[in-house]
Formats: C-alpha cells, sequence, structure tokens
C-alpha cells in the first residue's frame, strides 16, 4: 500500500486508528479455546467487529512465535485473511528486525513477499545496511525505532552523544539512506512532549505511536505535538480494545472501545 492510498483511508473512515492484535492465550474468552485455531478465531472476529474503525492492523509477532508453528499459521491465517477480505486496511508486522544485510534481505522477504504485510517494524541500532534491504521494496514502508514508548528508552534513546540526543541522530541520519522515503517511524504515545522536536527533523514522515490506553498516552497530546497537514499518524491500541471484554461479547465491546477512540479521531481531525 502506498502512502497516498493510507491517506485516502484515513480521510475517508476520519480515522487514524492502528489496533494491535497481539493475541495472548490466557487472556482471550474461553470458549475460544475449544476452537481448532483460537488465535485466528479471536483475530477474526476482532477483525470483523472493527475493520471499518481503523486504518491498520498491526500483529505483534512474538505472540504469534511463542506458540511455534501453530502460531505462525494462524499468522498467516490471519494476514491473509486481511488481504483478501479488507484489502483496505494497512498492515503492520511488529517484528523489531534489523541484522546483517543478506539477513535483513531474508527478514524483509518473509514480512514482504511470503506473508504480504504492508509494513515491518525494524530496530536501526546496527545501521544503515541492516535497514536499506527492507526500503528496497516498493510499496512497503520500513517503521524504524525512534523513540520507544517503554521506561528503558531512557537507558539509551535520550542519551547526549556530540551534543545531541540519540533518538535525533536516528532520525536525522535515516532521513540519507536509500529509499528513505519508505520510512515511517515508532515514537511511543509516552513521550508525547518530544514529538514538537521530532517534527522539525521529519516533518512529513509517518509515526506510529504505540501507548495509547493501556499504557497511558493521551491521544490528545500526541495529535497536538505530533500531527501534520496528512495526519501523519497511526495510533496504536492493542489490550484496552481486544480485551475489553473476556465474554462472548468480545467482539463487540473490542468494536465499543475501539469506535470511543474513533469519535475522538474525528473530532480532532475536524
Amino acid at each position: 500500500m502506498t502512502t497516498a492510498e493510507l491517506i485516502s483511508q484515513i480521510k475517508k473512515k476520519q480515522s487514524f486508528l492502528c489496533i494491535g492484535l497481539d493475541v495472548d492465550l490466557d487472556k482471550i474468552p474461553k470458549h475460544l479455546l475449544q476452537e481448532e485455531d483460537p488465535i485466528f478465531a479471536f483475530n477474526k472476529a476482532i477483525i470483523d467487529a472493527t475493520h471499518h474503525l481503523c486504518v491498520a492492523y498491526k500483529p505483534n509477532t512474538a505472540f504469534y512465535e511463542a506458540y511455534g508453528i501453530k502460531g505462525w499459521q494462524a499468522l498467516l491465517k490471519t494476514i491473509n485473511y486481511l488481504n483478501e477480505n479488507y484489502s483496505e486496511i494497512y498492515t503492520i508486522a511488529d517484528a523489531k528486525r534489523g541484522d546483517i544485510g543478506n539477513t535483513s534481505t531474508m527478514y524483509a522477504k518473509a514480512f514482504f513477499d511470503d506473508l504480504g504485510f504492508d509494513s515491518v517494524t525494524v530496530a536501526p541500532y546496527m545501521g544503515q545496511d541492516s535497514v536499506e534491504p527492507f526500503l528496497a521494496f516498493e510499496n512497503k514502508h520500513t517503521i524504524l525505532l525512534a523513540l520507544t514508548s517503554n521506561k528503558g528508552a531512557f537507558d539509551f534513546q535520550t542519551k547526549t552523544l556530540d551534543g545531541i540526543e540519540l533518538y535525533k541522530q536516528v532520525l536525522e541520519t535515516s532521513k540519507s539512506w536509500k529509499n528513505s522515503k519508505n520510512l515511517m517511524y515508532v515514537v511511543g504515545a509516552t513521550k508525547a512532549e518530544f514529538l514538537g522536536d521530532i517534527r522539525k527533523i521529519i516533518p512529513d514522515s509517518f509515526l506510529l505511536v504505540p501507548g495509547v490506553g493501556a499504557q497511558g498516552g493521551n491521544l490528545q497530546d500526541v495529535c497536538k505535538y505530533g500531527m501534520n497537514k496528512s495526519v501523519g499518524l497511526l495510533i496504536n491500541s492493542s489490550r484496552g480494545i481486544i480485551y475489553a471484554s473476556q465474554e462472548n461479547d468480545f467482539a463487540e465491546a473490542a468494536a465499543q472501545k475501539a469506535e470511543e477512540l474513533k469519535l475522538q479521531m474525528a473530532e480532532l481531525l475536524s
């Protein structure tokens, strides 16, 4: 999916909501455990109930890898279901990959060619030659970890080197990489006060912003400092939506939580 197509969906739906599909079998409704594939059954119900309220879904691959081959099969079924039934939805493989060049190429092929995701999250620590293999794929996006929402972000990301914070150096340097137009960036909602400085460096890029909801991020603050002329934001909520209920009404409860966020977004867009 191109950036223009994503922007078109945001305008059409009046939403920039991304729903994280982080499936934990200990948290899903118990009756789904009787299904042949409980992970996919849960995802399908959530997707069918919420697809009109969001523009993106983000499965965190750790929640699938943890269940071995069955987890990977559930992930494949989920992405195939999205691509076949809701092709207008933007898909993010939250895999946080990043390795030497030839290995990164294989990771990129896995998520872009085999699984068919529109984007994948990538760690920038190993530098240019570990990221550019992802950027080589046409109409695919590489979402670079810039300033994350966890407490440990302050261990390295905000430390200064030669008088400039590390996360700012990541942002500035990444703009020089080949096909950098295909870059997006992860900025945690709990770091909203940093968004003003971030927008000075990357005014036009899309930001994937996790941490709204269960992690305590504030939607209004994120939009105040992070929104650009094309919106430029994908606001992710995972637990706050998908685990709104553990009863038979779990999908309807998820839709209600998603709609609450979507309505706030529509108001901000207006």
